[in-house]
């Protein structure tokens, strides 16, 4: 469960999102709202990225008391990700396998499903952002995280590619994986569990 008390995020003096109280107990959870209403700023917040005032827990662990802890019950991909561009994605793939205590044969897999290994041994300066996105879509389904954050997960990614990420949401959600999505493009959520709606509108978030 996934737990935010008393949460407010300011940027200088402008509120961006107020919220008393959440409890989000549904494993498949779908953030809708317009431009500018701080979709990616609540993701950003859950993820431990940006501070915030008030209270943000999962499985009981508080992300101020206990941030590493809390870090890695949680995985993020933004919609366009940004990395250091003189790694490679080995770099990086190596890096979350050790810190998500993620199996080899499990991360091989994902490489091998995303058809990423033709270029995860070069630096990111040399990917267009469709490598990019491929990349951070197989560091979010590294390990065995309580929640998967997906912000616009189908930008920048070809066509082939949408199945594939399809059947990774179906196989982590059967698992036992939480999900958190936004997207402005169309998602055939017929291809997707079934999810609970949160709307994001004037600061707050309601459950319909």
């Amino acid at each position: 469960m996934l737990k935010l008390t008393n949460v407010k995020k300011y940027y200088g003096a402008q509120l961006i999102l107020d919220i008393p109280h959440l409890e989000l107990s549904a494993r498949m959870n779908w953030l809708k709202g317009g431009n500018g209403t701080g979709k990616s700023t609540f993701m950003k917040m859950v993820a431990g990225i940006i501070p915030f005032e008030g209270s943000i827990e999962i499985l009981s662990v508080d992300l101020k008391a206990k941030p590493i802890e809390y870090r890695r019950l949680i995985n993020y991909v933004e919609a366009e990700p940004l990395y250091p561009p003189f790694l490679t994605g080995l770099d990086l793939i190596h890096f979350f396998r050790t810190t998500r205590k993620a199996s080899k044969e499990e991360v091989d897999k994902l490489v091998l499903e995303l058809g990423i290994g033709s270029f995860i041994g070069n630096p990111i300066h040399t990917y267009s952002s469709g490598m990019v996105k491929k990349l951070s879509l197989a560091l979010a389904f590294t390990g065995k995280p309580a929640f998967i954050l997906l912000d616009e997960p189908l930008v920048t990614i070809d066509q082939e590619t949408v199945p594939l990420l399809y059947q990774l949401i179906n196989d982590y959600f059967n698992r036992g994986t939480n999900f958190i999505l936004t997207s402005h493009q169309s998602v055939d959520l017929d291809r997707l569990p079934p999810s609970k709606e949160l709307i994001l509108n004037d600061h707050k978030i309601c459950v319909p």
